[in-house]
């Protein structure tokens, strides 16, 4: 278990942290516990927001910073997924032309856009809640949006690819840790947010759920990237319920 949560600090943030031998049932261990990750990063998140704020900073601006910031904590890998992810899905041809496309490196327009727009929801969104001083729906986002990664490699999920993170972490976790974890974040939201947080978690899980069915199906099964635009795309449909009032 131990060794697992350190292997999740490892592969989803910037910490020194050393990692252990990573094997299937390791990395199994570590996407069930990244949204204990995802709760430490919401927390820094909201410290920075709340700092911001206390400067009398602009709340879009505010939202911009702790995004950016983020994306340097998780080493843009989430990022980069999401934009890799849509490029896929944006092209023509078989799944293997798709995987081609995001194993490229570059992003093409169809990435651009979806970092565009996903982005800057997440940031407006942190700026609004910010501003309504509603500091634990950054920490709820965050954790949710790490609870897709369980989601996503639910038994039963095969891999796009032979080799890669999602060979190695497909089909790892069974149905009752993605449920204990959405269960879980349903009940928080209701404390941290009524009605706006929980029904911006189940619109959530309707974003990871429908991704995982579609990239299936287009790519085949499920890679590193489509893991990372999961992420992106939980917090943004979460973060977007919980700003609009």
């Amino acid at each position: 278990m131990f060794g697992g949560f350190r292997l999740a600090l490892s592969w989803l943030t910037v910490l020194p942290v050393p990692a252990p031998p990573v094997d299937r049932r390791v990395a199994g261990v570590a996407i069930a516990v990244s949204p204990l990750v995802g709760l430490l990063l919401g927390g820094a998140a909201t410290g920075v927001l709340a700092g911001l704020v206390a400067l009398r900073c602009p709340p879009l601006l505010a939202g911009l910073v702790v995004v950016g910031l983020v994306a340097l904590a998780t080493r843009g890998m989430h990022v980069d997924g999401l934009a890799d992810t849509a490029d896929g899905l944006g092209c023509y041809g078989p799944p293997e032309r798709a995987l081609a496309v995001m194993k490229d490196g570059g992003v093409g327009p169809f990435g651009v856009v979806a970092l565009l727009v996903v982005l800057g929801v997440q940031a407006v969104a942190l700026g609004t809640v910010a501003g309504e001083h509603r500091w634990w729906v950054a920490p709820l986002a965050f954790a949710v949006s790490r609870a897709a990664f369980p989601l996503c490699c639910v038994r039963g999920r095969r891999a796009a690819r032979p080799e890669g993170l999602g060979a190695l972490v497909a089909g790892t976790q069974p149905w009752w840790v993605p449920a204990g974890w959405w269960v879980g974040g349903l009940v928080a939201a209701w404390f941290v947010l009524p009605w706006r947080a929980p029904v911006g978690v189940l619109l959530a899980g309707v974003v990871v759920i429908g991704l995982a069915w579609h990239t299936g199906r287009r790519f085949g099964g499920l890679t590193g990237d489509v893991l990372g635009a999961a992420a992106e795309l939980a917090a943004a449909a979460l973060l977007l319920v919980c700003a609009v009032s």
